[in-house]
């Protein structure tokens, strides 16, 4: 954790951006010695659940037709 002035983090705030997004970790900003704000990496993106297996599976033969013939099932005429 790095601690700034505000004064120079405004003078330095583009390059200060870059650093954190670069090499991670965190810079206090403060105000008269007392910290004001933090500067951070945003999270990682989250990653989406719906579709995830998507191309995965395959269907193999008809999925429609029953795989008895109707004289096979219980009660069939």
């Amino acid at each position: 954790m790095t601690t700034i002035p505000a004064g120079e983090f405004k003078a330095r705030c583009l390059a200060l951006m870059d650093q954190v997004r670069a090499r991670g970790g965190e810079i206090v900003i403060t105000k008269r010695g007392i910290p004001v704000a933090r500067l951070v990496p945003p999270p990682a993106p989250a990653v989406d659940v719906f579709g995830c297996m998507a191309g995965t599976a395959s269907i193999a033969g008809d999925v429609e037709s029953p795989v008895l013939p109707p004289a096979a099932w219980k009660g069939g005429r």
